[in-house]
Order: C-alpha cells, then structure tokens, then sequence
C-alpha cells in the first residue's frame, strides 16, 4: 500500500468544464480534456496554464490543483474590488491514459515496433496542435504559456520549450523524471569489474543492490513497454543533460520562469520500501535520493538566475507531488502566475 496521507475533499468548481477534443491533425481519436476559460482582459487572463502528467498519474491529480488555484485567484481578487481575472487551464490524458481510451492514430503506421508507437517529441506536436486548437487571445496573439508538470510530464515541457521557445513563460517542474537515466546505472554493479564490497554503506549489501537493479530494470529502465505506446528509449538522446540546452531565449527574448519541486527524500523512501517495488531505505537514501537532487539541482540551471527557483523540497510527498499535497502545487503555481504577469 502507498505511503500516502489522507487528503482533505476539494469541491470541483463548475468553471472546470470537462470535454473530448480530437485534434485535426488526428480526428480519428479524441483526447479527454479538463479546462478552465479565462477571465478578464488583463493580469494572468493571456496565460494558458498547461498541466503535464506523468507515466502512471492522470489528469485526474490535476483536479484539486486547479479547483486550489481558482480559489486563491477568487480571493486575491475579492482584495481588488472590480478586478476578476484568471488564467485559462488545460489539463488532459494523453492517447491510451487514464480517461482517453483511444489509442494514438499514428501508432498502428507502417514500420511501427508493437508497444513503441510515438516518443516525446510526438507528444509535444500533438500537445502544440491541442493548445492551437483550444486557445487565441481578443487581439489574435498566442497565448503565453505556463507548465505545471510531473515526471515525464516534465521532459514534454523541456522538449515544447525547446521546439516552442517564444511562447513559454514558465515551468514549474514536480519530480522531473531523470531523463538521461536508465534509471539501473544509478546503483552500483556488484557484478562489474572491480567492485568493492569495502565501499559500499554500512547498511547497503551486494544482494541488495543486484535485487534493485533487477527491479529497477524490469520496471523503470526506458526501454519497459507502458499502456500509453509511449518511446522512452530515446529520452537520454533528447535530453542527454539536465541543465542544457538553456532556455534564455523564450518569450519575447525573456528567458522563462524554472521552478523546481523535488519529493521529500526520507517520505520518498518510505514510500517506495511500502511500494510494489519494495526497496530497501538505504537503497533510497544512499543512491536514489541524492542522485535525483543533484538532477534537480542542474535542472535549475535552465534559465538564468533570477527566473530560477529551487530545488524546492515538498514536505511529506513522495513521487505524485500533486496527489500528496495540491495546496503547495496551487501555491507555487498562483506564485509563478504573478512572476509572469509583473514581468510582461
């Protein structure tokens, strides 16, 4: 059983409208959406905040962020009297998740390999035909774009802003998956050449570190099939660094807001020993959690100093950063709205 605390019930607001989308460019297949439309013609009203899933978390998780962000916007503006304004939403399961059943059109094409129908970079075409289908602002300029994202769901916002540099204006990134990791190499190989048994922790034994690689191999490593058709195995080539390729050219030459969100490490541990995967507390403390600090750590590097936050540690989360506690995600993410909006 997860390690998870019990969550508080959030009332849904109507202004979340749920609704099928199929895109043009793939109108044989809809895509299952949970938006909010905008408000007002100035402030946070020009941003389309994107919600990014991860592999395993729907849009669903998403939910009681947004209905957290609607609140804090309502009453930042009950403190303005006359002034009601708020960014458009969009959160979705990609093709083959959570509550879009249909699967990617293109993954049945010829030369397909069965259960490596598209990678990210088809993810993020698609995702720029979505939001170009969905979005337009009065004067017909695009609207700037904000992510709030999760694992992979975080390597998709990278790559959109890489490809799309001049309508981001903000990332807030929860638990990024390591995307050059195959996440096996992360633990030492009793089994290669020249392996000292002497060096590892006192709590950590060869038996242990063969039994996660296994585990680790046969679930997380990139080349796993999932129920999505999703490619992973060119991730680390798309993204072989964390801190690079720089985003200082985004949105109208200005680099975009990075804000970093990473698990809390001991919660993290705890979680996964509970989890499926049972892994040992010291496998976690010792190998895991700092090597995914130290990606986190370079991840800030993304943009130039002062658009950069983190990594900041989410107390009592483990992975689902969203799921675990939304009041902090809504936080952060009403925080960025208000960077984006005094900085245009």
């Amino acid at each position: 059983m997860a390690f998870v605390l019990p969550q508080p019930a959030i009332a849904l607001p109507p202004s979340i409208t749920f609704d099928s989308i199929r895109l043009s460019t793939k109108p044989t297949a809809c895509l299952e959406c949970s938006q909010v439309q905008s408000v007002g013609q100035s402030g946070c009203s020009g941003i389309l905040v994107v919600f990014l899933n991860g592999l395993i978390a729907p849009q669903s998780f998403w939910l009681p962020v947004m209905a957290l962000m609607l609140r804090r916007l309502k009453m930042a503006d009950s403190s303005s009297p006359g002034a009601t304004h708020r960014p458009q939403m969009l959160a979705y399961d990609r093709y083959g998740q959570g509550r879009t059943i249909d699967r990617d059109p293109s993954d049945s094409g010829e030369g397909k390999e069965e259960g490596y129908g598209h990678d990210t970079l088809d993810v993020v075409r698609d995702l720029r035909q979505l939001i170009s289908q969905i979005t337009r602002n009065p004067d017909d300029r695009p609207k700037r774009i904000m992510f709030v994202a999760n694992s992979i769901g975080c390597a998709v916002a990278r790559l959109y802003a890489q490809q799309y540099p001049e309508t981001v204006a903000g990332m807030l990134l929860l638990d990024s998956i390591m995307a050059n990791s195959d996440f096996v190499s992360i633990f030492p190989d009793p089994t290669g050449l020249g392996f000292d048994p002497g060096s590892l922790p006192q709590d950590v034994t060869p038996e242990m570190l063969s039994e996660t690689r296994r585990k680790f191999r046969e679930v997380f490593h990139p080349s796993v099939k999932n129920s999505e058709s999703l490619d992973r195995r060119n991730l680390a080539i798309l993204l072989p660094d964390a801190d690079k390729p720089s985003l200082d050219h985004g949105l109208a030459g200005k680099s975009p807001f990075v804000a970093v969100v990473g698990h809390d490490p001991e919660w993290f541990a705890r979680e996964s020993l509970q989890g499926s995967m049972e892994t040992p507390i010291a496998i976690s403390m010792n190998y895991t959690n700092p090597t995914w600090h130290r990606y986190n750590e370079s991840l800030t590097r993304l943009t130039s100093p002062d658009k950069s936050s983190g990594p900041i540690i989410a107390k009592n989360c483990g992975h689902f950063i969203q799921r675990d506690d939304p009041g902090l995600v809504a936080e952060l993410a009403c925080g960025m709205l208000e960077a984006i909006t005094d900085d245009s």
